[in-house]
């Protein structure tokens, strides 16, 4: 599986493009806020030849959906989320407003609901869905057993954990989260995350403060 790594600047978030020999493809939390990040994100789909089958995002804070409006209007994909983070959507302009920024454009609607479990396919590859509250109600890790990889959006960092400060948010479900459902797959799991660089679940077990 290859997976390309974009660092968009509104809030520093990570967004990713997945795709496989098939050159069937998945982004996961398309945080591009503006158009020149927007054109750069399509670039590189149109220019490698992907088939963008999924619009997946690990939850619905603000900075992790600003391209999912101009990715249903360039491919046609609704986003896909936890239902319980629905909510979120249409508080968005509302926290944008309170970091001092209007909104780009109106969030777009989720197309279709992913549940704890759930395995979303493209090509020869897939990601499991694991339902992670904490950081928010639905936060989801999507993690491909095959290649010892996990995409962990705001629930785990590398050194730190994501804030449970905001609506939905709550530490010990957070922690609890992490604990049993991310520290239990194997120690040499990449785990790329909505922000800053990737580390490992046995790094994190050792070194992560808020585990020890």
């Amino acid at each position: 599986m290859t997976i390309k790594r974009f660092e968009f600047n509104m809030f520093p978030v990570n967004c990713y493009v997945l795709s496989d020999e098939t050159r069937e493809a998945v982004v996961i939390d398309a945080g591009c806020f503006y158009p020149e990040e927007q054109e750069t994100l399509k670039n590189y789909i149109r220019e490698n030849g992907l088939q963008l089958k999924h619009v997946l995002n690990t939850h619905l804070h603000l900075d992790h959906i600003f391209g999912n409006a101009f990715l249903v209007r360039e491919f046609g994909l609704k986003p896909e989320a936890n239902q319980q983070d629905e909510f979120l959507i249409a508080r968005a302009a509302d926290y944008c407003r309170m970091f001092g920024f209007r909104i780009n454009e109106e969030p777009a609607p989720l197309g279709n609901y992913i549940a704890d479990g759930d395995e979303i396919r493209f090509g020869h590859s897939r990601l499991k869905a694991l339902l992670t509250p904490g950081h928010s109600p639905g936060s989801l890790v999507f993690y491909n057993e095959e290649d010892d990889c996990m995409f962990s959006g705001d629930v785990l960092f590398k050194g730190s954990v994501g804030r449970t400060d905001l609506d939905g948010g709550n530490f010990e479900q957070l922690r609890n989260s992490v604990c049993n459902r991310l520290f239990t797959c194997p120690d040499n799991t990449i785990i790329y995350p909505g922000h800053g660089e990737k580390t490992t679940v046995g790094d994190e077990k050792m070194t992560n403060s808020f585990f020890n």
